[in-house]
């Protein structure tokens, strides 16, 4: 989905200019009269975005990441002045209480269809809310997930808070990098099969088209084997696992389950044990901050691309 965004100039009554904004935030037009002063941000990866434009000062507290994630010392130091609000999902009572005024979540990253934290819910309390693109399609028609939803993420919030000359150059300078790297990178013989293991033992959680994973996937030269899948992160059948044959399986590391079990789950099983990926033990670990829209991302394809060209 490609973002738009429109500034326009406004005079006080007491006539001073002051910048109005208005960015596209999945379906609707959200304007903002000045850059929020309170912000929450929720999940990992969206905290990680605030960071990476310096907006710590606009920010009261995150919520969503000890519940699943660790922090590292990069974000650690990151977030140091700044409180958890909530280790996993927050109420409507914690956002008001820190007396937010702007609340950056997405659908399934903080707010859930007909949930108690959405747009409208938040909207009677002075909270204005952007949503994750790659969200957008829990409520709204997108196409398939692209390192551009991330880009525009990026160049919505640094419209949003005033610091788009940032948010810009930080955009270029991942587009150049990772052109370059994969640039470098030898020609594969053909684009190798990929699944993307989240979790679950009786059914993968996996990524479909409209996940972060497929655009990381195609980046790097690979074809996720489930981009024929209208969903973005969901429950799929092992059959059809078994029926596609990755040859590559990225296991994405979070929560009480770690990457090493995923991993010994699918190498012990004897389901699997003709799957290209596991006769040849070819799996490949993202962080869930690296999976999931943000500035890993780039990393992450490089991961990827790097592993595809492996012996």
């Amino acid at each position: 989905m490609k973002l738009t965004l429109t500034t326009a100039l406004f005079t006080l009554a007491a006539g001073t200019a002051l910048a109005q904004t208005t960015v596209q935030s999945c379906d609707r037009e959200v304007t903002f009269d000045a850059p929020p002063q309170a912000a929450i941000s929720h999940d990992i990866n969206l905290t990680e975005m605030m960071l990476v434009l310096g907006l710590t000062d606009h920010m009261v507290g995150y919520t969503g990441i000890s519940g699943w994630n660790k922090l590292d010392a990069e974000m650690r130091a990151g977030v140091d002045q700044l409180p958890e609000l909530a280790a996993e999902y927050p109420s409507k009572e914690v956002l008001i209480g820190a007396d937010a005024d702007f609340y950056f979540a997405g659908w399934n990253y903080g707010m859930r269809v007909g949930g108690e934290l959405t747009p409208e819910t938040l909207a009677p309390f002075g909270i204005q809310v952007y949503e994750l693109t790659e969200s957008c399609i829990h409520i709204s028609e997108k196409g398939a997930a692209s390192m551009d939803d991330m880009y525009n993420d990026l160049r919505n919030l640094g419209a949003i808070f005033d610091v788009e000359d940032r948010a810009e150059a930080l955009i270029t300078n991942y587009q150049i990098d990772l052109a370059a790297f994969l640039a470098s990178q030898p020609a594969l013989p053909a684009a190798p099969r990929v699944f993307v293991y989240d979790s679950g033992e009786d059914a993968p959680f996996t990524a479909g088209r409209y996940a972060m994973p497929n655009a990381l996937i195609e980046a790097a030269g690979g074809v996720n084997i489930m981009n024929d899948f209208e969903k973005s992160w969901a429950t799929v059948g092992w059959e059809a696992v078994v029926e596609r044959n990755p040859e590559i399986i990225v296991i994405v590391n979070y929560g009480e389950v770690t990457a090493e079990q995923k991993r010994d789950f699918m190498m012990s099983n004897p389901a699997f044990a003709n799957l290209d990926a596991v006769r040849n033990d070819r799996f490949v670990v993202l962080d869930y901050v690296e999976a999931t829209p943000g500035p890993r991302n780039v990393q992450a394809v490089k991961t990827l691309a790097a592993a595809f060209r492996a012996d």
